[in-house]
């Protein structure tokens, strides 16, 4: 037993030098170079990413959900009543906004539209397109209407007359608002019927429809006159 060779051990400090040796050989393995970062173009600075969407004339970027909802600048926009409608379902009550727009270019031209949606904003939305489908040209004469009119419709009963320069809109209500937005500078108004803001200003477009331009009439002395010169002629 005694005389069985013992087998030299291996031990770490014979091996640490051949590891060491076969790193220092080892060639360095490339470091990879970054690519580049692509430099943004022009259209992508000023999109934001979203180059397919176009802009309008005020820099503002469009929706794309249809046509633009605005009206040109020569025109006025304002509001004549906002209500809140509710409607009887099946499952319950839905509620819905109603609102009463006035559009005019206080040159003759004036439109109201009257639409409901599911917000304030949808609602007035609707009743400007309607309001531009709709416009009536005003006949003014000396900034002034023409005539006297007395109009009814449903239960609204209202009375124009003409006034002379300097008087003023004298008027009441939504019926004022209207008559501001048509350009109508002197003009005397009483309501007759209902307080109904809506009514009002329907019978009011109503009447100014109905107004007559005016014409100018021959004298009868003159045309009596040419009537017998026509038949000494003959």
């Amino acid at each position: 037993m005694e005389e069985i060779k013992k087998q030299p051990e291996t031990t770490d400090n014979q091996i640490a030098p051949a590891t060491e040796a076969k790193v220092n050989n080892a060639t360095p393995a490339p470091t990879p170079t970054p690519a580049p970062a692509p430099t943004p173009t022009v259209e992508s600075r000023n999109s934001g990413g979203f180059s397919d969407r176009k802009r309008n004339f005020k820099g503002k970027r469009s929706s794309g959900r249809g046509r633009d909802s605005g009206i040109p600048e020569e025109f006025e926009q304002k509001m004549i009543d906002i209500a809140r409608v509710t409607r009887v379902m099946a499952g319950g009550k839905r509620m819905r906004f109603r609102a009463c727009v006035a559009i005019g270019n206080k040159k003759g031209r004036v439109a109201i539209g009257l639409a409901k949606g599911a917000d304030v904003t949808g609602a007035v939305t609707k009743a400007v397109n309607k309001a531009k489908k709709d416009f009536i040209d005003i006949p003014i004469v000396n900034e002034t209407i023409p005539h006297e009119i007395f109009q009814k419709l449903g239960a609204a009963k209202i009375l124009f007359k003409p006034s002379k320069k300097g008087r003023g809109i004298i008027a009441g209500g939504a019926v004022r608002v209207l008559l501001e937005l048509s350009g109508i500078k002197n003009v005397t108004c009483k309501i007759l019927g209902t307080g109904n803001k809506v009514n009002n200003v329907k019978c009011t477009i109503e009447a100014l429809k109905n107004l007559k331009k005016p014409y100018k009439q021959e004298n009868k002395k003159e045309n009596k006159y040419n009537h017998i010169q026509e038949k000494n002629l003959k």
